[in-house]
């Protein structure tokens, strides 16, 4: 039996990968050593499973009606493994997480770790980055994602909460330079803003029934780090719009004060997603359950 299977996963992630090439990464090896597993594969089926050329690889008949046929036993097998699983008490094994740096290490990490806490049979590998990984060529169980969601074919996706904005400054620079009360009044301050290169993310505040209104401070210093931000406002050179949840304590210590509170905050909604499968582990069910009631009251205002 386990030479039958021999091959199989190989096969299958050449052709959902579109190639030998993105299905040796997807699997962690050469594309040489996926190429001779398929040939072996084939040569034990005595059929030609891919048209060959210098540049792709597509399947013969053989080889489709093998595919469809290979898919459905997976998935029977993975649909095995999920029913042994749910039947165990404690979620187990490795899963491994993307989120951003920031809102990752304040809010994710702090969940995910009494999740382990809780569940010594489980590992976590958490990875912190800005740039949106693939969770399926990466090897990603769970993303956590900030902001307006793309196209996610082939992802499952859930919003858990929504992170507010608000517009902050140092009091004594307040004393120094007048409390905005309007948002007309953000053009008479300087301010501290995201940035790359040349480059200034604009402020964004809802408006009834319309677009965002955009703002675009006078500004000379530009960071792309949140924490960066909140540094130097505290230090007092200038206004900030920053996550609630980032200054709450600077807040509660009297090292920031928030403005404009008669002008509604905008919230980015915060998903999870995962790869799309006919059954969900339960380390990652954990997982999304755990960050579902834990993200919302660290968002809180």
């Amino acid at each position: 039996m386990s030479e039958r299977l021999s091959g199989v996963e190989a096969f299958v992630e050449a052709v959902e990968a579109g190639g030998f090439a993105p299905a040796a990464v997807r699997l962690g090896l050469s594309r040489s050593a996926v190429g001779k597993t398929i040939a072996r594969l084939e040569a034990r089926l005595g059929a030609r499973l891919f048209h060959r050329t210098t540049r792709s690889q597509s399947l013969t008949d053989d080889g489709q009606m093998f595919y469809e046929r290979c898919v459905r036993a997976l998935a029977e097998l993975e649909a095995a493994e999920a029913a042994l699983e749910s039947g165990r008490a404690e979620p187990a094994g490795r899963l491994r997480v993307t989120a951003p740096v920031i809102f990752g290490r304040h809010c994710v990490a702090p969940i995910l770790l009494d999740l382990l806490r809780r569940h010594p049979a489980l590992e976590l590998g958490l990875s912190f980055s800005d740039r949106p990984a693939d969770l399926v060529e990466d090897g990603y169980d769970l993303a956590i994602r900030n902001g307006a969601l793309p196209d996610n074919a082939g992802l499952m996706g859930r919003r858990v909460s929504g992170q507010r904005m608000t517009v902050c400054a140092a009091p004594a620079y307040l004393d120094a330079q007048g409390r905005p009360k309007a948002l007309a009044d953000i053009a008479g301050h300087r301010a501290v803003v995201y940035g790359r290169g040349d480059r200034a993310r604009r402020w964004l505040f809802p408006t009834p029934g319309g677009p965002d209104r955009e703002v675009a401070p006078a500004n000379r210093v530009r960071f792309d780090d949140l924490e960066a931000i909140t540094d130097a406002a505290v230090a007092g050179l200038g206004l900030a719009w920053l996550p609630c949840w980032l200054v709450r304590e600077h807040v509660a210590a009297g090292r920031l004060e928030q403005v404009l509170t008669d002008q509604p905050g905008l919230v980015f909604d915060t998903h999870l997603l995962w790869p799309r499968g006919p059954h969900l582990p339960l380390r990652v069910r954990a997982a999304i359950d755990a960050l579902a009631a834990g993200l919302p009251p660290m968002m809180l205002a």
